[in-house]
């Protein structure tokens, strides 16, 4: 039997409970990683959801799904202790114990450990919750009923990091998820290799990938881009970083809500809010 959730069902979700008795929500990954993978998503949540962090009474993170090897969970509690706060705890979270037991080597606590748990996070409850590469392989239908799973265990003001990206990590995709839902959308890639905006279909977040066609709004802010993009052209002489600087800037003067300042635009990424992507009913 199909346990329910109040977003939907998860079809391959374990036996119902409590979530400190519950068995893992999900199932595994594929477990592809690679160092720095997650760079661009980790400063971006440590600039965008560094608050949340600094001012937890527990400074508890759950990197949900970290893959056959640990090494994105050990960058994020990295980056996060060298930037945010330097007692931040995370536990990296499987579902598959073997990758459990292969990640103990790396593991340092209580700083950095590792667990077997899924969306239920394991009954813990965390002030920020990065889950990437994980939804990927799930039915679009899934997905509200994965969100509901996880933001219900987080602490109060906690936050969800929920996305996609490449396998070296220069495309990508993410949505910042709170109690309320999803709040904003972020793409963000490696300027240098970026060909054009139309490549960051292939890299939206699990919500949204099927909806890049004609009649849907994220539809309509990867055409606004692809055109801006094509009007900005006579940036190019002047490196990436001007030309993407100029598109986000064009988009943003055609009536887009972009977020964030030019600062963040340079690093190759924009941020837009939710209700102006989200899917058509």
């Amino acid at each position: 039997m199909t346990p329910q959730s109040p977003g939907g069902s998860l079809s391959r979700q374990g036996p119902s409970g409590s979530l400190a008795r519950q068995s893992p929500v999900g199932v595994v990954t594929r477990g592809t990683t690679n160092p720095n993978r997650l760079r661009r998503v980790d400063n971006w949540i440590v600039e965008s959801c560094g608050d949340v962090v600094a001012s937890a009474a527990d400074p508890l993170v759950v990197d949900l799904g970290y893959g056959a090897t640990p090494t994105t969970a050990v960058e994020l509690r990295a980056r996060l202790a060298a930037r945010v706060r330097a007692d931040v705890r995370l536990v990296g979270l499987e579902i598959d114990p073997v990758r459990v037991a292969a990640a103990e080597p790396a593991a340092e606590p209580p700083g950095l450990t590792f667990a077997r748990g899924g969306f239920e996070l394991a009954g813990l409850r965390p002030c920020l919750v990065r889950a990437f590469n994980v939804l990927r392989q799930y039915d679009e239908s899934e997905v509200p009923a994965a969100w509901q799973t996880m933001t219900r265990a987080l602490a109060p003001g906690g936050r969800l990091v929920e996305g996609t990206c490449d396998e070296l990590g220069r495309l990508g995709g993410w949505l910042l998820i709170d109690a309320t839902g999803p709040r904003t959308l972020t793409l963000a890639a490696r300027l240098d290799t970026l060909e054009s905006p139309a490549r960051f279909a292939e890299r939206l977040p699990k919500a949204l990938i099927h909806r890049n066609v004609p009649g849907e709004r994220v539809h309509d802010l990867l055409r606004a881009m692809e055109e801006a993009w094509r009007a900005t052209a006579g940036y190019a002489p002047y490196g990436p970083r001007q030309r993407w600087s100029a598109t986000v800037g064009t988009v943003r003067a055609a009536g887009w809500p972009v977020l964030d300042r030019p600062r963040r635009w340079r690093l190759g990424e924009i941020t837009v809010p939710w209700h102006t992507v989200a899917p058509n009913p």
